[in-house]
């Protein structure tokens, strides 16, 4: 009776399972998966806790310096009546997607563009105050309504010396539109960027 305890205590022992070793099995298979299964298993069970990503990012369009919405001279961006968003003091001549997604508006003017991210954010892209007023003087579009894009496109060119001598000021402000959407939108205000550079994080409500 004995003997027969102790072979069972045995077969006990060898079937507990060690939890942290498994999990660290797991965590090692999951960092060899690609992005798309990584993002599939975003969607279910033990992954969606321990794999979140902080929420999407949209780059700045254009080289120069960010600053807080609330500091461009006109009510409609600083009091977001657009929506929240950031702004950028630029120093290059070029407007480039801040994220993949499509054209919903390139203005014929050229002066500003309507984004709609892949992940849903309206993103409303303008150079410069008063521009409109030009008529697309100074501006060169590259994309047209409906096409599609990819973070980093080249969408305006803008002759942003030629802009300023007008008497126009040249701060861009790129605005989620649909900021009732998200729960948390973060703008980084005071930083010299480059295109490509992460300026807003966007956490939808409920994520």
């Amino acid at each position: 009776i004995i003997l027969n305890h102790h072979n069972r205590a045995n077969n006990e022992k060898q079937h507990v399972v060690d939890f942290p070793f498994v999990l660290n099995i797991c965590v090692i298979k999951y960092q060899k998966f690609s992005q798309q299964k990584k993002e599939r298993f975003y969607k279910v069970g033990i992954f969606s806790k321990l794999f979140k990503t902080p929420g999407d990012v949209l780059a700045s369009p254009a080289e120069g310096k960010t600053i807080d919405i609330s500091e461009v001279p006109d009510p409609t961006f600083s009091e977001g009546i657009l929506g929240k968003g950031i702004a950028i003091i630029p120093t290059g001549n070029t407007v480039y997607s801040p994220c993949d997604g499509t054209i919903d508006l390139m203005f014929d003017t050229g002066h500003a563009v309507n984004i709609i991210s892949d992940t849903g954010a309206e993103i409303l892209i303008h150079i410069g105050l008063e521009t409109v007023s030009l008529k697309g003087k100074h501006f060169k579009t590259f994309m047209n309504s409906g096409d599609k894009v990819k973070k980093g496109d080249k969408l305006i060119e803008f002759e942003r010396q030629a802009i300023a001598d007008e008497g126009f000021n040249t701060v861009i402000p790129m605005v989620i539109c649909n900021s009732d959407a998200y729960e948390e939108i973060t703008p980084e205000p005071g930083k010299d960027v480059v295109p490509g550079d992460t300026i807003i994080t966007l956490k939808k409500q409920g994520a």
